[in-house]
């Protein structure tokens, strides 16, 4: 496992995945594919385990994007959007029981609320997530590093 501790990122690559997977969330509430959220259900459960420089959007962006791009002015802590991938774990999976197992309607709202999220952190830089893990970090007594 990684030691987010010390990793740092380019702070447009989480930006751009959370670009893809709001494209993605919006394919599921648009067609109603429990596969294809199944498919950005693995996409976060990688972000979540192995790290989010580890995951397809960020392999992604660093052999398609990246090399276009004028090198990183800025750079975050890899530990709050590692955090943010198991938040969006957790909405994909509840949106998994909800599209097979049912009701539909909870399929659609998790998959509204991991998509609000994603689009907020593409379209402003806010991601909901890594907000969370800071706050639970201060709550807790430690520092948010």
């Amino acid at each position: 496992m990684p030691n987010d501790n010390l990793a740092t990122l380019d702070v447009r690559g989480p930006r751009f995945g959370a670009a893809l997977t709001t494209v993605v969330l919006a394919a599921v509430l648009i067609t109603g594919s429990g596969r294809l959220l199944a498919w950005q259900a693995l996409v976060f459960a990688t972000g979540a385990v192995a790290g989010v420089q580890r995951s397809p959007y960020a392999w992604l962006f660093k052999m398609a994007v990246r090399p276009l791009l004028p090198p990183p002015a800025e750079f975050e802590g890899a530990a709050p959007p590692r955090f943010a991938q198991g938040v969006g774990l957790f909405f994909a999976l509840v949106g998994l029981v909800g599209y097979f197992a049912g009701p539909q309607w909870l399929g659609l709202a998790a998959t509204g609320c991991a998509l609000a999220a994603a689009f907020l952190n593409a379209a402003f830089g806010f991601c909901l997530g890594c907000e969370m893990y800071l706050l639970l970090r201060r709550a807790a007594g430690r520092p948010a590093g």
